[in-house]
Order: structure tokens, then C-alpha cells, then sequence
């Protein structure tokens, strides 16, 4: 097999932006066409960033692409990621993966009888940071985690996404949008979830779109905004994880896990850098000194100021899998366990009672300093 893989991009919106631009500073992937259902969107995006458009149908038959990233609005991610599958091509997806169990679990088995591989967003929690996080909890800071915390609270994304419509709909919500993160990065620290229970609820049934080019329109709301969940892991952990859309401000944390021997402080799992802290039996938090680590090297401009993003990581990690012919990090099967976490929170929500997760899965292996070295071009 070639050293590089040829990769394809379906969905030539917001975010193909970012892998279009990112991709670059990997080895091992070179992103060489976009398509869109829009013929338009595919046309501009490929202008921009001096790649090929094609067709869908093009796309999936072409023999210079190994690996398609699924980058479609959630609702079509089942869809377009079966297409890929079925053209016998390796799948990367976007989060999630799918809105069911049925359906990840029917990809699962169409990739295996394909002899594919898959995998999936979200990719952040490979950064230095939570990388480092991962570092402190194996070589045993703080003990055996017992128990943790995990809020991503705000007011939606109706005041600056172009077409909010989708984030509101089933399929979106904070769980579905915004918990990937925030799971692939407790799977990653403590391991598989056993069960989990919640409370769902929405604040309002309409929105008022604040952002250009759609100021002033009304959408409707019809999947809950605000969850407050509980998680049971495997290990006997138990964790907190509070989401919602219908917070103006709040002063809680990101993550923090407690342990027997110890607390952990994280930064927010949905970017790769941020800050954390270990706080010893009997005494205060303290930063822990930032390792040099190249995913939580600051390398884009934010509001905040720079800010660290490697989103493409877990592409080029899993390009490297298919090459060395090891476990994918974002893997399938992972990816797979969270959307089973995270229909069950929902469905929680609607019966009222704890909801048994019926798959499992691995903590991914670690990526030090050395491994995510060796995904970059330079180093």
C-alpha cells in the first residue's frame, strides 16, 4: 500500500474549512477532491483551496481516493457514510457517527464484511492537553478515579452559525453536538460507560436567529436543549455531565475527575490545548507544567487569543493505523459506544429510568509526544 492515502471530502460546508486547511500538516493523507450535493459549494470550496470537485458518484469511484471523510449535515451521516462503505472505501465521519445504535451498529457490520476500516470524530481529545490529563491519570496522580464532573452549558448557536436550523432538530442538541466531546474524552481517561440515566427539557419550543444572513427568522425547537445526566462507568466510576442551550453564563469548570488520590482539572475537551491542574490530598490546585507535546502548540488566531487546533489528528492517526496495520484511536467501535452513550441519555430523558449501554469498547492508546510527533510532516 502507498505511504500516502488518497483522501475524499462529501459536505463542502463550514467545516470542511478546517479539515481542507489542517490537513496539510499531516503525513500520510493528501486531500485531493471535494463533492457536494450542492455542485456550487463543491465548486467554490475546491477553488479555494486547489483541489478537485467531482460528483458524489465521481468521488466514491474514483481510484486516487482511499479514505472518505464524511463531513454532511448529522441527519445524513448514516446515509452518505453507508455510500462510502458500499464503494469500497476506508470512512472517516464527522461526529456523530450516527443518530441510532441500529445504525452504527449496521455500519459496523458493512465495514467488516467489506473489510474496511472506520472512524470517526471527535479528534480533539488527542491534544496536549487532555493528552497530558491522560498522562497524570496512567502513572497514577491521583489514585483510582472515583468520581467527576462535566458541564458545556451556553445559550446555542443561533447567534453565529449562518443556519442554525439543524442544531435544534433531532439529531442535534448539546448531547448530540457537543457531548462527543466531552464522552470521547471520558472514554479516553476512565473507559467504557455501563449505564446511564437523565433529565431532558427545553426552555423554549422556538428560536430567534441573531446571526447574518438569517437575522430575524423563528425556528422551532424539537429536541431537548438542556440535559442533565449521570454516568455509570465500567470501572465503577461515576460522572455528572451537565449540557445545555439554555444557559446565558455560569462559573463551572469544564471537566474535573476526582480520584483517591487526587483531583484533575481539564480544560475544555473541545479544543486540543487549555490548561491543567492536579490538586494533591490536603492541598491546593496547581498547574501542572505544560509538556511539549506539538498537538497543544497554540497555532490559530481565537477570540480568547491563540488557541491550539489539530482537528485532521485523528484522520492522519487513523491513515497511519490502516498503513502500520495497528488499532485506529478514533476508532468505529469507540465512536460506536458513544453514540450508544449518548441515545441513551436521551432516551433516559424521555422513560424516566437508567438505560443499560448495550456495547463496549477500549480506552484508545495513549498519543505521547513521540506518536503525535510522527503524524506530522515536520517535526
Amino acid at each position: 500500500m502507498a505511504k500516502t492515502l488518497g483522501v475524499g471530502i462529501v459536505g463542502a460546508g463550514n467545516i470542511s474549512t478546517t479539515y481542507l486547511r489542517l490537513a496539510p500538516l499531516f503525513r500520510g493523507i493528501e486531500i485531493r477532491a471535494v463533492a457536494d450535493i450542492n455542485k456550487a459549494a463543491a465548486t467554490g470550496r475546491a477553488s479555494e483551496y486547489g483541489i478537485e470537485a467531482r460528483s458524489i458518484d465521481g468521488l466514491l469511484s474514483s481510484e486516487d481516493i482511499d479514505l472518505v471523510v464524511n463531513l454532511t449535515v448529522p441527519d445524513a451521516h448514516f446515509d452518505v457514510s453507508k455510500q462510502i462503505l458500499s464503494a469500497g472505501k476506508h470512512l472517516y465521519s464527522e461526529k456523530p457517527l450516527t443518530l441510532s445504535l441500529k445504525d452504527g451498529l449496521e455500519l459496523q457490520k458493512l465495514a467488516a464484511k467489506k473489510a474496511l476500516k472506520a472512524g470517526c470524530a471527535p479528534d480533539t481529545y488527542l491534544g496536549g492537553a487532555h493528552q497530558l490529563a491522560r498522562k497524570l491519570v496512567d502513572d497514577g496522580q491521583v489514585g483510582t478515579i472515583t468520581s467527576g464532573t462535566a458541564h458545556v452549558m451556553s445559550h446555542g448557536m443561533e447567534h453565529w452559525h449562518p443556519n442554525p436550523d439543524f442544531f435544534f432538530r433531532p439529531g442535534g442538541g448539546p448531547i448530540l453536538d457537543l457531548g462527543p466531546y466531552y464522552i470521547a474524552n471520558l472514554i479516553n481517561l476512565i473507559g467504557p460507560i455501563r449505564r446511564v440515566a437523565a433529565l431532558t427539557s427545553m426552555a423554549k419550543p422556538t428560536r430567534t436567529i441573531s446571526s447574518e444572513p438569517r437575522k430575524g427568522e423563528i425556528i422551532k425547537v424539537t429536541t431537548p436543549t438542556t440535559i442533565q445526566a449521570l454516568l455509570e462507568f465500567e470501572s465503577g466510576a461515576s460522572v455528572t455531565l451537565s449540557a445545555s442551550w439554555d444557559v446565558w453564563a455560569h462559573h463551572h469548570p469544564n471537566m474535573e475527575l476526582y480520584g483517591t488520590d487526587g483531583s484533575l482539572f481539564l480544560p475544555d475537551p473541545n479544543f486540543f490545548g487549555g490548561e491543567v491542574k492536579l490538586a494533591k490530598p490536603g492541598k491546593k490546585a496547581r498547574p501542572v507544567k505544560a509538556w511539549a507535546h506539538p498537538f497543544g502548540t497554540p497555532n490559530q488566531k481565537h477570540s480568547a487569543g491563540m488557541m491550539a487546533n489539530y482537528r485532521t489528528a485523528g484522520l492522519a492517526d487513523m491513515a497511519a493505523a490502516i498503513l502500520q496495520g495497528r488499532d485506529i484511536r478514533c476508532s468505529l467501535e469507540r465512536a460506536l459506544h458513544g453514540v450508544d452513550v449518548m441515545v441513551s441519555i436521551l432516551r433516559s430523558g424521555e422513560e424516566k429510568k437508567f438505560i443499560d449501554i448495550k456495547t463496549t469498547c477500549t480506552r484508545p492508546q495513549a498519543l505521547g509526544i513521540k506518536e503525535a510527533k510522527s503524524l506530522l510532516k515536520k517535526n
